[in-house]
């Protein structure tokens, strides 16, 4: 990075990053047809156009645990470029666009989305504008979730899409995503429709107000077989590689497309989130977000649940960032495992329980061992209970016979796996059964 570029590193701090996040997800408001853009993204959600998820990320509000970002100052007379991976591919595509942590309206002052060239830069023709209600401009309100207009826009799966926000006004602090594990690029004034990506001077290893990229395949209708992963920095992918989309989430969705049954594969992991505990830098907790991080996004039919090593690692540890969390119980724990289940099994969408990954080594590794013998509970609960529609056993696939993860998995920490590690996890999922 050059020295006005911003960013964070996660992995060095040895701290599990986790889900979180929720509030209501709320219609967009076109910037001249406030009313009638809000119906037109309904009847294009729910009726003739069948919308799967190509790529998702969860919403945090604004905060910078681990170094600066551009979240908390926010952006003025910015444009912004970020650069994702969509798991599945189609004839349309539109941006899904979150202002859930937002103080004050956001104004988009505009938007287009390319294919994705080196960097910063697209690829030449490429460039298509985005409109909201058929408006070029949008404004969300504070708390509020938007989408834009379906443009004619083919993707193929695993392709890499870039969307660029114009954003004139000031916007106050912003809502974004923590651990990207992938670069965003800043310019001064309006650059939306730039080739070249010479005028983005800035870089952030954060997402901001872009959560979701959703593609269709035309008139007819979507399966509902999108798959959705659940969790935090395990799921969110801190230990990978920069720019290379070695998340276990996407070497799943590479696993389909080798396949040749490409499918939706959405990564909703937030670093540091817990599934029973609120934190200022993590998000909600884990029961709280599911429902509009999940049941939420469309067409999804398996959810698979990793999450909960952050609830027990937190408990009573000062060194968790903002101190340490209230006490949980194994048994707590896998109440909250229940109330996700509960949730799913609600919207009738099957629920795929993964065991917790080995923190022998770790910061989270106490020395009595009351960690490890709660993580060894909820894990004999996981596998044994039924409870879950199927499980994943991702503890026995990372952990070496002797203790903790295998050598050749680790990030480096003991407890976040590395890039090979994401890809035995993804190996361990069942194809047939999500």
């Amino acid at each position: 990075m050059n020295s006005r570029s911003s960013g964070i590193s996660i992995r060095r701090t040895g701290v599990a990053l986790l889900s979180a996040a929720a509030l209501a997800a709320l219609p967009v408001v076109g910037s001249q047809a406030p009313t009638g853009s809000a119906a037109a993204v309904a009847a294009e959600r729910h009726g003739r156009t069948a919308w799967q998820g190509g790529w998702a990320t969860s919403p945090q509000p604004p905060t910078a645990p681990f170094g600066p970002n551009w979240s908390e100052q926010g952006f003025s007379n910015h444009t912004l470029r970020q650069v994702v991976r969509v798991s599945k591919g189609g004839a349309k595509a539109r941006i899904e666009l979150s202002n859930r942590y937002g103080r004050t309206p956001l104004r988009i002052t505009g938007a287009t989305v390319a294919r994705t060239g080196k960097g910063a830069s697209v690829k030449a023709g490429s460039v298509r504008p985005l409109t909201f209600g058929k408006a070029r401009s949008l404004m969300i309100p504070a708390g509020a979730t938007a989408y834009s207009d379906g443009v004619p826009f083919r993707t193929e799966a695993l392709e890499s899409v870039t969307v660029t926000l114009y954003l004139a006004a000031p916007t106050g602090p912003a809502t974004f995503h923590t651990a990207s594990s992938a670069t965003s690029y800043r310019a001064d004034g309006d650059h939306r429709s730039d080739r070249d990506g010479s005028a983005f001077k800035e870089t952030s290893n954060s997402w901001y107000y872009l959560t979701g990229v959703e593609v269709s395949g035309g008139d007819r209708a979507a399966r509902r077989d999108g798959v959705v992963a659940f969790g935090d920095s395990i799921t969110d992918g801190v230990g990978s590689g920069l720019n290379t989309d070695n998340r276990y989430p996407d070497e799943l969705a590479e696993r389909f497309a080798a396949a040749g049954k490409p499918r939706s594969v959405l990564n909703h992991g937030i670093g540091g989130n817990q599934v029973t505990n609120d934190t200022f830098w993590a998000g909600e907790k884990g029961i709280a977000r599911f429902k509009k991080d999940v049941l939420s996004e469309p067409n999804v039919g398996t959810v698979i649940v990793l999450e909960g090593i952050n609830d027990i690692g937190g408990s009573g540890w000062q060194g968790f960032p903002g101190g340490a969390t209230p006490e949980v119980s194994a048994e707590r724990l896998i109440e909250g495992h229940r109330s996700l289940i509960r949730q799913a099994h609600a919207k009738n969408i099957k629920v795929v329980g993964a065991t917790l990954t080995p923190i022998k080594g770790s910061l989270y590794d106490d020395k009595d061992g009351v960690n490890e013998a709660k993580r060894n509970a909820v894990n004999h609960w996981i596998r044994t209970s039924g409870e879950y529609d199927s499980v994943v056993d991702l503890d026995r696939a990372l952990a070496d016979p002797k203790g903790g993860m295998r050598v050749a998995y680790d990030s480096g920490d003991a407890l976040h796996p590395n890039d090979a590690g994401y890809r035995v996890m993804a190996e361990a999922l069942d194809l047939d059964t999500l």
